[in-house]
């Protein structure tokens, strides 16, 4: 896991440096004491994770999180302000940590993002006997594909039933549709999804999944039907 450190402190990225030393698949390839330099590097030399403050002269590290739009690495905050937690993890960064940093904080920090990281590797082909992993209320979990019986979308949010409880994601049902196989996964509404091997019955304009009724829009109808093999 490559790694770089952000700070403008020179005590601050010491100590990180040290920590990060604990941790054997860590490899710090460089330091930055600004954003803006941060950010110039890595347009040349992407990494793997960054280990970031957030108050720092020219960028902020929120702003540089920003700036560096989707395709950034994972993101570990280190930090001393807790005011900023809210909007750190609206960025769905690994986790946020306040100064001083001690090392088991560090690490589990750490497992996170390297769950995260094994995660992205592992969505893209994702196979229908495997997994995914979801942050549920700023915690990585391992959910199995075959576990979902549908997902719904709320506001800003979208639920992924399981027969045993939901979990609520910050993501849009288009990025969830994107991310699960098409091969097991059907949209039947602007606000639904379905398991199509979890369908109980359809029944006039309601599917029944897990005990649970759900609109079935005419624009998803035909699909559907045509999934289900109707006879």
């Amino acid at each position: 896991m490559n790694a770089l450190i952000i700070d403008d402190n020179t005590i601050a990225r010491t100590t990180i440096r040290h920590l990060a030393g604990k941790v054997g698949d860590i490899d710090i390839v460089a330091e930055c004491a600004d954003a803006i330099k941060a950010y110039e590097l890595l347009q040349i030399k992407p990494v793997d994770l960054l280990l970031l403050d957030i108050e720092m002269p020219g960028m902020s590290g929120l702003e540089l999180t920003h700036n560096l739009g989707d395709k950034r690495p994972v993101i570990i905050f280190i930090t001393s302000k807790r005011e900023y937690a809210a909007d750190a993890f609206d960025l769905n960064v690994a986790d946020y940590i306040i100064k001083p940093v001690t090392a088991p904080r560090f690490i589990r920090a750490i497992d996170k993002a390297r769950e995260i990281l094994e995660s992205n590797s592992e969505e893209i082909n994702v196979k229908e006997d495997e997994f995914i992993f979801i942050r549920d209320s700023n915690v990585v979990r391992r959910l199995k594909l075959d576990s979902i019986l549908y997902a719904e979308a709320m506001g800003d949010y979208v639920k992924l039933y399981t027969p045993e409880r939901f979990y609520a994601i910050h993501s849009t049902l288009k990025a969830v549709e994107d991310r699960l196989p098409s091969s097991r996964f059907l949209r039947v509404h602007r606000s639904y999804m379905v398991a199509v091997d979890k369908i109980d019955t359809l029944d006039g304009g309601a599917l029944i999944v897990g005990g649970k009724p759900l609109p079935v829009a005419d624009a998803f109808r035909a699909a559907l039907n045509n999934r289900m093999n109707i006879l």
